[in-house]
């Protein structure tokens, strides 16, 4: 497995190209063996994940971004099934409110980082600002200090810079970062699109917007591919998960984010010397009760 990571991970060095990375990947796993090797690598997750917790020493913020249907959702619950939630906090960024549009595009995903200790877990995120704000540049007007001839190449230049200076900020403050794109074919989309629609327990899932972005399918792989070449550095790599086949999908993601746990260094806290003699004395304390 440590191969297929090294695969799906974006290097700096190199630029990448969403044509090199197959959707439907899955390698030599099968199907049928997904759900136990999932609740193997879920159970070791959630050791990892005490551990970083009692550690108190570094908070892991893991960005899932992707195209519509591509199974964000469902990998974030699959995945994280087995965290304790109290470690734990998901936000799932929509349209902008007036509040966070009178500040940068930032301020509003700075405020949802994860304390020590905690996992955050970003379902969309600051990168929305280089993508769909990028495919459809007029949303950028509504930030009120932009002017429509300065949205520009260099525009999005300083943009990148932002995002890679925040991430470097937060990297090194002790936070982790994982950014994982779901990367799912039009096909897999167009299959996915038509059974929420013939589902009535899935219609809600679906919008016609949807059918108006898939059109537009081009422009978002070129904006991907340009912000994640941007932007994908060691202290906040990128990773193209293959996701025609959401079982696969889990298991890539829950090893990506096993070894990332295992490159903090976790342990529990050991005690001083006068704290175990402290602990003695409670014992004997509790003991000797009556």
């Amino acid at each position: 497995m440590d191969n297929l990571i090294k695969k799906f991970k974006i290097s700096s060095k190199k630029p990448f190209s969403i044509k090199e990375h197959d959707p439907e990947f899955s390698g030599k796993f099968k199907k049928d063996e997904a759900v136990d090797l999932l609740n193997e690598l879920s159970a070791e997750m959630s050791e990892l994940q005490e551990q970083m917790y009692a550690q108190n020493k570094h908070s892991l913020l893991i960005i899932f971004q992707a195209m519509d249907a591509a199974g964000k959702d469902s990998a974030i619950k699959y995945t994280m099934s087995g965290l304790n939630p109290q470690g734990c906090q998901v936000y799932s960024f929509k349209q902008p409110s007036p509040e966070e549009l009178d500040h940068d595009f930032i301020w509003r995903h700075y405020k949802a980082l994860p304390e020590r200790g905690r996992i955050g877990i970003h379902n969309r995120s600051h990168y929305e600002n280089v993508l769909v704000c990028k495919v459809h540049p007029e949303y950028v007007l509504n930030e009120g200090y932009v002017a429509a001839e300065s949205i520009n190449k260099d525009f999005w230049e300083e943009r990148y810079e932002s995002i890679r200076n925040f991430e470097k900020h937060i990297s090194d403050n002790g936070t982790v970062i994982i950014k994982f794109f779901l990367n799912v074919s039009k096909n897999e989309q167009k299959k996915r699109f038509l059974e929420r629609i013939d589902l009535p327990n899935k219609n809600w899932k679906f919008s016609s917007a949807d059918i108006d972005e898939r059109a537009l399918w081009d422009d978002y792989m070129k904006v991907y591919e340009e912000a994640i070449n941007a932007t994908s550095v060691d202290n906040s790599p990128w990773y193209i998960i293959p996701a025609d086949k959401k079982w696969f999908t889990r298991i890539a993601i829950s090893r990506i984010i096993i070894d990332t746990f295992k490159s903090m260094e976790l342990k529990h806290p050991e005690l001083s010397d006068s704290e175990k003699l402290k602990l003695e004395e409670c014992r004997k304390n509790l003991l000797n009760e009556k």
